[in-house]
């Protein structure tokens, strides 16, 4: 199965129904960074959550940016999502030494760390950007937009996330879930999610086991009555190119662009978020101070 969101009614199309696998993004995202296991597995579950609160954006023109900070050795995740469901996103220290709950089992929550926040900034392209921010409750990244959801945007909801690092230390599978209540939910519908949560294998498990099938099965199985609005293809993807950054160039100060041309005959500018390098000659730092004023 390729990478793809999921989105579906279910009970009695009371309650909304993301699912989304993200197994070849992460893998992108590890390869792209060198993520060591617990940086993937925290940056992972990030990406994968972002992927669906992308597709919940309105329009197009529209996305969002995460930030994690716990203050914990890993330091901060930055993730943006597209109404597409595409993401792109990076950890300040992608080598952090991984931490085990017991073997074979990553503990995220120790590297992210406890002491600090998660902070959702919507681009709604109006005036004024809408930001949350919560305090992060166990740096498992799960439980922390659980708690965004609930406390930041009023919508109860229920968060499952999970990446698998293979023996290989290749990502096996990736993946995440969300259950939000609409406004029609009744007690017997959260108690019935509830159940079902409870009973629900890690989520990365379900991707790995439903691979060979479809996320619609994996809907199907969970709610007889789910009703598939969507399902659509998601990516990491950086609209990052060497055009936009030659206008980040244009931004600096002239005299800091000519010296670059004069004394490094040339520089290179790294993306942050996709770890793409562009190269400016000497000729091209001074086209672009040619049109930048004094």
């Amino acid at each position: 199965m390729k990478d793809q969101l999921l989105k579906a009614l279910v009970l009695n199309e009371h309650v909304r129904l993301y699912i989304v696998r993200t197994t070849d993004l992460v893998q992108e995202a590890q390869d792209r960074f060198d993520l060591h296991p617990c940086a993937c597995a925290a940056l992972g579950r990030t990406l994968s959550v972002a992927s669906m609160m992308g597709a919940m954006l309105k329009s197009e023109e529209e996305m969002l940016s995460i930030t994690i900070n716990g203050h914990g050795p890993i330091g901060s995740i930055v993730v943006d999502a597209y109404a597409d469901g595409n993401v792109r996103g990076f950890v300040s220290n992608p080598h952090v030494e991984d931490v085990l709950i017991r073997p074979g089992k990553l503990n995220v929550g120790a590297v992210v760390g406890t002491d600090g926040t998660l902070t959702v900034t919507k681009d709604l392209s109006m005036e004024e950007n809408f930001s949350g921010s919560v305090e992060l409750q166990s740096g498992e990244i799960g439980d922390d937009f659980a708690y965004y959801f609930t406390l930041s945007e009023q919508t109860p909801t229920a968060v499952s996330c999970g990446v698998l690092i293979g023996t290989d230390g290749r990502v096996a599978s990736a993946g995440a879930m969300i259950l939000q209540m609409l406004p029609d939910a009744t007690e017997t519908d959260i108690s019935i999610c509830e159940h079902v949560l409870e009973g629900l294998k890690p989520m990365s498990t379900l991707i790995q086991e439903y691979d060979d099938s479809s996320l619609e099965d994996l809907a199907n199985d969970m709610f007889e009555d789910a009703k598939i609005l969507t399902t659509q293809p998601v990516a990491y993807d950086c609209p990052c190119s060497k055009v936009r950054m030659a206008r980040a160039l244009g931004t600096i100060k002239k005299s800091d662009v000519l010296e670059m041309a004069d004394k490094e005959h040339g520089c290179e500018i790294t993306c942050n978020f996709c770890n793409e390098t562009y190269h400016f000659t000497e000729e091209e730092l001074r086209a672009i101070a040619s049109k930048m004023h004094d």
